[in-house]
């Protein structure tokens, strides 16, 4: 009878231990619990940490600013804003500074660029909010609000002003800001290999209904290279796709 209880027990601890562990030893997967930032595990199928950065903190490199997620604060800005070490549109001027990580790796960008004799100019970089209301109120005056939501960003809604975003162009100026960029040198070399700097083209062309905007081949947003790197070997453009997260060209009221 002794004999027949300790077998019954050794089995059921035995049942319980495989509940949480994998035969190979492992333990399962943790599955992230939906919140109305995210909807994904916490680990991808090879393992890559879909929580080590904060997707909603401001200081977070990954933190998501699109139309639905605004900035936390909205008046939000940087404290370690600096002007990286490459040609820029207007030396000096506020709007050509990067935060201190972002600006680092858009030097190894440019240098890498220039190496195979493409010369890269920061066309603009970090906008203050109140610059980016400046620019925005330009817009609905000259074109209307419509235009204006589809082709700039409302103060508080812009990357821009995570100081992780970039405008790029080329030293020829050709195709400034404009879709043809994608296709000079310039910009279909950007789009290859930025993510080996950490960057992404954060608006890349047919993603409007996701990201909220136009195709901009001139966009660069620094993720970090862990990440950049990921979505290129997952071939995820946006960082709406990747992380399950709401976007598209609706603004949410902040009011």
């Amino acid at each position: 009878m002794f004999k027949r209880i300790t077998v019954v027990a050794i089995v059921l601890v035995v049942i319980s231990a495989g509940v949480w562990f994998r035969v190979d030893g492992k333990k399962p997967t943790t599955v992230a619990k939906s919140n109305s930032t995210s909807h994904t595990t916490t680990l991808s199928s090879d393992g890559f940490n879909k929580r080590q950065y904060s997707l909603t903190d401001p200081n977070s490199i990954w933190v998501i600013v699109n139309k639905q997620h605004p900035l936390q604060p909205i008046s939000y800005a940087p404290t370690d804003l600096r002007y990286p070490s490459v040609p820029l549109r207007v030396p000096g001027l506020p709007e050509m500074q990067m935060r201190n990580v972002a600006a680092t790796a858009l030097e190894q960008m440019f240098a890498a660029a220039n190496a195979v004799g493409l010369h890269l100019v920061v066309s603009t970089a970090y906008r203050s909010y109140s610059y980016q209301q400046t620019l925005y109120d330009g817009y609905v005056s000259s074109q209307g609000q419509a235009a204006a939501d589809q082709g700039s960003a409302r103060p508080g809604f812009s990357e821009h002003q995570t100081g992780l975003a970039v405008d790029i162009r080329n030293s020829s100026d050709t195709c400034s800001l404009e879709s043809c960029f994608g296709t000079t040198p310039e910009g279909e070399w950007l789009a290859a290999n930025c993510y080996k700097y950490g960057f992404i083209l954060r608006y890349p062309a047919d993603k409007e209904t996701i990201t909220g905007y136009e195709y901009e081949p001139w966009h660069f947003r620094y993720v970090g290279t862990s990440l950049s790197n990921e979505m290129h070997k997952d071939r995820i453009e946006t960082l709406e796709e990747f992380f399950g997260v709401s976007g598209g060209t609706t603004y949410k009221s902040t009011s």
